[in-house]
């Protein structure tokens, strides 16, 4: 489990940015590891990093439909809307022509200036989160990843350092995508 910091790009390998596996060049194990899932360069939180293809696979593949949940901050009052509506549908995305599948947004805070939400969706599409906030008039304005499935970022964790999962988070995280040990 990384606290992924903004600034590093969830890749392998890049020659212009710092991509995530450089926060573990200290270990030996670090050419081994693989990112599970994207995070864009300015989003932070949640990222597993695994040496198990299949694990990583099925943990980010759309067909187990594992449910992700962000913190964000967006630009202005969203307390007119009605996010009841898109927990059944989606939303349509027009400039992509693109439905997105049904997702969840419970509203912490909100101001005339920005508001902070929680959004919980299986699909994990470029930019999805940013997209769907856009078509609704609400760009985001900071992207935190807090959770894959039954796995919770360590509040713990400051951005930029990891642990090593538990057993009991591994075990949960495969009985998720029917995966025995």
């Amino acid at each position: 489990m990384l606290n992924k910091p903004a600034g590093y790009i969830t890749a392998t390998e890049d020659e212009e940015y710092p991509t995530v596996l450089d926060l573990f060049s200290d270990l030996p194990i670090a050419s081994k590891l693989f990112p599970v899932g994207r995070l864009d360069i300015d989003t932070e939180g949640l990222l597993i990093l695994t040496t198990d293809g299949q694990f990583g696979h099925r943990l980010s593949h759309p067909k187990w439909n594992i449910e992700k949940e962000y913190y964000a901050i967006v630009e202005g009052d969203i307390s007119n809307i009605d996010f009841s509506e898109y927990e059944n549908k989606g939303i349509y995305l027009k400039k992509e022509k693109y439905q997105t599948k049904p997702f969840k947004v419970r509203v912490l805070n909100t101001s005339k200036d920005k508001s902070e939400i929680l959004i919980a969706l299986t699909e994990g599409k470029y930019h999805i989160v940013k997209r769907i906030m856009q078509e609704l008039e609400h760009p985001v304005l900071y992207l935190k990843r807090i959770r894959i499935g039954s796995l919770k970022l360590d509040e713990d964790l400051l951005p930029g350092e990891f642990r090593e999962l538990t057993e009991k988070e591994i075990k949960e995280l495969k009985k998720l995508i029917k995966m025995n040990d």
